[in-house]
């Protein structure tokens, strides 16, 4: 009896040869499979190939924020908010956490408590050990006991409406070195400015930005993230606005970058007051966005 195994197939050869160029060096198939980033098969696709560009043009930018860190980010502490499935938390574990041996630890935060099981499960299944999984609101993690008091990142992907700006106090909560943010969906400014629209209108030909619903709406999302930008250089972070590439079918692809420098700048709270009383959103400045 032949006990030989058959050779591959060239298509099956083609196959294995992109799915290794593909890959990172030591990257998780099955972990890859289990995000569905691949086939069942641990194939390559059309979409599967579209996730993967996604993934790793997200991965380059915490990445280099990871090797700023003291030793090359070697003990490095992360927060991911809103973390949902994980899928990024157990992407940055395994191309950065997993080989070394320094220590350091990802948690994902999330309040939906079926989908902080399956990544307990998983995690336990895949021997990815320094990762936590906390079934908490943004807000309530700030305080809770299984957290450290200082986070090095803080990641919040697509994190809805305020959740963004929870994840920010988060982040000065916990003296954050960096914050890698992709804000969602915003309405809290959007509805403000609804609010006091009929006295901007007789105030200002400015309000014309914002009289029509469509135009709120999008003027509330714009205004929402240059208040946030100006919020972080006020509290000490230098803060770089970017577009997430491959991303192109998600409407919600700016990326906010932020590094604590310790350097704040009275100029972005000057521009920070002077924005929220020129937009009639002063009581924003008492609570969303105050200074100290």
């Amino acid at each position: 009896m032949n006990t030989k195994t058959a050779p591959k197939t060239n298509k099956a050869a083609k196959a294995d040869a992109e799915l290794a160029e593909a890959l990172r060096p030591g990257q998780s198939v099955e972990l890859l499979k289990e995000l569905h980033i691949l086939t069942r098969e641990g194939r390559l696709n059309q979409d599967s190939r579209r996730k993967l560009k996604q993934v790793y043009h997200l991965f380059q930018f915490i990445e280099q924020l990871l090797r700023e860190l003291p030793e090359e980010g070697a003990g490095a502490t992360l927060a991911d908010h809103g973390a949902g499935k994980s899928y990024l938390g157990f992407i940055i574990y395994d191309l950065f956490f997993r080989a070394r041996s320094g220590g350091g630890h990802v948690y994902g935060i999330e309040t939906r408590g079926e989908l902080v099981e399956r990544s307990r499960e998983l995690a336990k299944r895949l021997g990815f050990e320094r990762m936590s999984f906390l079934n908490l609101t943004v807000a309530e993690s700030a305080q809770a006991s299984e957290l450290p008091m200082q986070i090095d990142v803080v990641t919040a992907l697509h994190a809805c409406d305020t959740a963004t700006d929870d994840a920010i106090a988060f982040g000065l909560a916990k003296k954050a070195r960096c914050m890698v943010l992709v804000p969602c969906c915003q309405a809290e400014v959007a509805a403000c400015l609804r609010e006091t629209k009929a006295l901007a209108l007789s105030r200002t030909p400015l309000a014309e930005l914002w009289r029509h619903p469509l135009h709120t709406r999008e003027i509330g999302s714009q205004l929402t993230n240059v208040l946030r930008c100006l919020y972080l250089e006020a509290n000490g972070y230098s803060v770089t606005v970017t577009e997430l590439v491959g991303w192109e079918h998600s409407m919600k692809n700016e990326l906010i970058l932020a590094r604590y420098t310790g350097q704040r700048k009275a100029s972005a709270a000057a521009r920070l007051r002077e924005l929220l009383a020129q937009f009639g959103l002063d009581k924003l400045g008492d609570t969303r966005f105050r200074l100290a």
